[in-house]
């Protein structure tokens, strides 16, 4: 179950960079062009990035790697630390600013607004992604 839970999350995580990039595009388009606030695109995002962190909690509880392996022994391997500290912490933290985003632009009543707020958060929450995916031993790839 674990082995395909990893897959799961994998596969998501693709659908999830998609999907960023494509409600980045398309808002920084709406937002340099001053068009209207797509908050459909928007919530492609938000969807499948709490559909990512849904399963990588699961895992996260269920693996090996996961809250079990509180040490201090772990905190000295990187790989280790990645795994149960890092990769968790940053991808919760971009979550937030994803839901923090499209939640502000939600309740924005200019459209400028509501594009600016979801260009900025979503940006800055897939830079965190994208610094804290352990590309060495993604699934995907290999």
């Amino acid at each position: 179950m674990l082995t395909g839970m990893k897959h799961l999350h994998s596969t998501l995580a693709i659908i999830l960079l998609i999907a960023l990039v494509i409600s980045i595009v398309i808002t920084a388009v709406n937002y340099f062009k001053a068009n209207p606030y797509n908050r459909k695109i928007a919530l492609i995002g938000f969807i499948s990035a709490h559909l990512q962190l849904l399963i990588g909690l699961i895992i996260y509880f269920v693996s090996p790697l996961g809250i079990k392996s509180f040490s201090g022994e772990n905190m000295s391997n990187s790989l280790s630390r990645l795994y149960f500290l890092e990769h968790p912490l940053v991808m919760i933290i971009a979550i937030v600013l994803i839901t923090v985003g499209y939640i502000k632009a939600k309740k924005a009543t200019e459209d400028y607004a509501a594009n600016k707020t979801v260009f900025i958060t979503y940006t800055i929450a897939l830079i965190l992604i994208l610094s804290r995916i352990p590309w060495s031993t993604w699934s995907t790839l290999n």
